[in-house]
């Protein structure tokens, strides 16, 4: 059920027991993308996707602006933007490769409300095969079928990230990355491991011309 960067980590299907359940998650992700498009001109007007220096630049600013989204997910947010700019900007395939962009203005990236979620072990965690999950409205917990190797290897190894994305039929799933990764290869083919159209421009961005 969860696995290193070596293998395509199978997501878990959340089983959702009612509609309100359901609505705290989309809430969550129409949240969070609110969070991450507040941080996009930023990114634009400095041309910075650095995760730290983006956090001096934003992270109070954001924590008054959105009052209800807790600190930890500001930072996963900043992440998330981080990440994604990365994707646009940096990856080699991408039509939007620096190179390919020189001497003109950068644009802006739109998050849609489709954008996938970002989780740590501050905000998600995993006990006797009870997951709890931060929301908007308090956690939410969901029983997952974790055998217990796959649940040690949570407690015990090094996480690098966990993607809370609703598939094309609608449904919510958690994806686990582990920072397990020895070489570049394989770290590369994480970098390009998101759901993403022709050219490789995340399906869940909006690209803005300079505003």
């Amino acid at each position: 059920m969860i696995s290193s960067y070596m293998k395509s980590p199978p997501p878990i299907r959340l089983q959702l027991s009612s509609p309100e359940q359901r609505g705290k998650l989309v809430a969550l992700q129409a949240a969070f993308a609110q969070v991450c498009n507040a941080l996009a001109p930023i990114v634009q007007e400095n041309r910075c996707w650095n995760r730290v220096t983006l956090h001096h630049l934003a992270y109070h600013q954001l924590r008054e602006q959105f009052p209800a989204m807790g600190s930890q997910m500001v930072c996963n947010a900043i992440y998330a933007v981080c990440r994604s700019a990365r994707v646009v900007f940096q990856h080699p395939e991408s039509p939007l490769h620096l190179s390919k962009i020189a001497g003109k203005p950068l644009p802006r990236l739109e998050f849609l409300e489709s954008s996938p979620v970002y989780f740590d072990r501050h905000t998600l965690s995993i006990r006797a095969g009870e997951l709890s999950m931060y929301t908007l409205d308090g956690r939410m917990k969901f029983q997952v079928p974790l055998s217990q190797a796959e649940e040690e290897r949570f407690h015990h190894e090094k996480l690098h990230e966990v993607i809370l994305a609703r598939n094309q039929s609608g449904v919510f799933e958690l994806s686990f990355w582990f920072a397990g990764l020895q070489d570049k290869t394989n770290r590369a083919q994480a970098f390009a491991a998101v759901k993403a159209q022709p050219g490789l421009i995340p399906e869940y961005i909006k690209v803005q011309a300079h505003l």
